[in-house]
């Protein structure tokens, strides 16, 4: 297969979103497990680069292409929540504020209950100052139902008695433009403007927070996340407040948080976030280079701290890509290498998360494209640019066969299906005992084709991928009438192996019901694309989508 420079590029497809808590949650800092469930699309921060042709573009296209646009997304997301903790519709905000409104006449009561509630709360503080206090939204979204959004005679009460009052002047000046910049925001539409004000509140409890004890970083770390959420209601049109203003000022807010507590990872993931929207304004000029590579570095630093984070590692990988496309290109084969790296991490901790299984499929798809541009592989070790082709196109049809309903996905898949080769997912090469006899002396393996679908992966002998059957069932086998086979429902477990019964090589080992089957890969590159397709040919299946990899590969 060849490519040309002009052949359509493929759409790059959007972060995983940032961290959130359930807004009842009492402890600010989230730890949630992976989950790739819906999430509201409004709150999803995404990386797409938009064209008029419609046509799908490389994640890590040439910084030459200045007409490139950066846009977000507006698809659900099936990854973790989005950085802030407000989730409320129009109706429900408008609910609160009319609940606010009409509950005056209950102040001074709520005013007692609020100082009975302080008081009992300030004297379990064991490590923060006498007065300091975080509140989580559900917490201020519940003062707003009893009326207390309005009750600022009672906050300032409070806050005259502040313990830190010698500090309270540079901590004050940096509140009031942080609140101004907030104030300024008055939302696209309706449902904008009323989850504004529920920020807006927000944002005014953290800095009496702040002002009461300026080391509360839990306080910090929740008003940088609604600096950031209100990035995103500022209107396109608007310059004051623009939404880089916003995005630095909670960029500000997270480098103190995590000065005060070096683990916050949270806050280095939604920092890292906020530091890539900003690169994003900048295009890809020199600002925005230094912007990426810090990104990267604060992602590194989530991943350090939270290891088992399929999203942080998932947005490195994308914020390496961005980096590529802008570094000189002596700099642009390893820092792509690298994403690489990080995208096949992000799947093996979350075979099923299709987010980062297309955007590997994108970066590969790009690889080869440059590859293609300068000539092919450099040398004989390197994997061919067909190659990257079809190894693209097989992380792009399970992340469709994934998510069927995911218009990215499908338009990717109109482009790279014909690189697949059809009527299977893979073709390649392992070395394998004789069928039926693992334990036969290393000199009995032979070298022999297999081939993988949505059914299973199994040994043919006849290298013409013409007479190939449409079905695992009826393909050609050894001479001696037996192959060796492993069906898909079978399947346990797959993993690398390094067994010295094993003749030298990159070890295969897939876990059956039946018992292990072991098979030598030709390099060690080559083994990882083998187990990237096994399990996600599995994994297809074990989630019921079996039936649509099986329409992309035979119809």
């Amino acid at each position: 297969m060849s490519s040309t420079a002009d052949q359509p590029e493929l759409q790059k497809e959007a972060e995983a979103p940032a961290t959130v808590k359930d807004p009842g949650d009492i402890a600010i800092r989230p730890e949630e497990s992976p989950s790739t469930d819906a999430v509201d699309p409004k709150l999803y921060k995404s990386e797409e680069i938009a064209n008029e042709s419609g046509d799908v573009q490389s994640n890590d296209a040439e910084a030459s292409k200045s007409d490139e646009k950066l846009a977000k997304s507006n698809e659900a997301s099936d990854s973790d929540p989005k950085v802030s903790d407000v989730q409320l519709n129009n109706a429900e905000a408008s609910k609160l504020i009319q609940s606010n409104e009409m509950s005056d006449s209950n102040a001074k009561v709520d005013e007692l209950k609020d100082d009975t509630v302080e008081s009992e709360s300030n004297s379990k503080q064991l490590k923060k100052d006498e007065g300091s206090r975080t509140f989580t939204m559900r917490e201020l979204l519940d003062e707003l139902k009893n009326g207390d959004a309005n009750d600022d005679s009672e906050a300032e009460r409070r806050e005259g008695d502040t313990p830190h009052s010698e500090q309270s002047n540079q901590q004050q000046t940096d509140s009031n433009a942080a609140l101004e910049l907030i104030n300024s925001v008055t939302g696209a539409d309706e449902e904008g403007r009323s989850r504004q004000r529920i920020l807006t509140y927000a944002a005014r409890r953290y800095a009496s927070a702040l002002e009461r004890n300026p080391e509360d970083y839990d306080a910090l770390y929740n008003w940088a996340l609604v600096l950031q959420e209100s990035a995103d209601n500022v209107n396109p049109d608007s310059t004051s407040p623009s939404k880089d203003d916003l995005l630095e000022e909670a960029c500000k807010k997270y480098e103190e948080a995590t000065r005060l507590c070096p683990t916050l990872n949270d806050a280095y993931y939604n920092w890292a976030i906020a530091i890539s929207d900003r690169a994003k304004i900048r295009g890809r000029t020199k600002e925005a280079e230094e912007l990426w590579k810090q990104a990267t570095k604060n992602y590194e630093k989530a991943v350090q701290l939270n290891w088992n984070s399929p999203q942080a590692l998932n947005n490195w990988g994308l914020a390496l890509q961005e980096l590529s496309a802008i570094v000189p290109a002596r700099e642009k084969l390893t820092i792509v290498k690298t994403a690489i790296s990080k995208f096949r991490a992000a799947i093996q901790l979350q075979f099923d998360f299709h987010r980062a299984i297309y955007n590997l499929g994108t970066v590969l798809y790009g690889l080869a494209e440059d590859m293609s541009r300068t000539g092919g592989a450099v040398n004989a070790k390197d994997i061919s640019p067909n190659e990257l082709y079809s190894q693209s196109a097989i992380y792009i049809a399970a992340a469709h066969a994934l998510k069927p309903n995911y218009s990215v996905y499908t338009s990717a898949l109109k482009l790279v299906r014909s690189m697949l080769p059809l009527p299977y997912l893979k073709v390649g090469y392992l070395t394998a005992p004789p069928a039926g006899n693992p334990l036969a002396p290393h000199s009995d393996w032979k070298r022999s084709q297999f081939v993988l679908n949505h059914e299973g992966l199994q040994q043919i002998s006849k290298v013409d991928q013409r007479h190939m059957s449409r079905s695992l069932s009826s393909a050609d086998t050894s001479p001696n009438g037996q192959a060796i086979k492993v069906d898909v429902p079978d399947i346990v477990s797959v993993s690398a192996c390094s067994d010295l019964t094993l003749p030298p090589g990159a070890g295969l080992c897939i876990d059956t019901i039946h018992g292990p089957v072991y098979m030598i890969a030709d390099s060690w590159e080559s083994l990882d694309w083998w187990l990237d397709a096994i399990r996600l040919v599995y994994t297809i299946g074990a989630r019921g989508k079996s039936d649509v990899l099986a329409g992309i590969i035979t119809s």
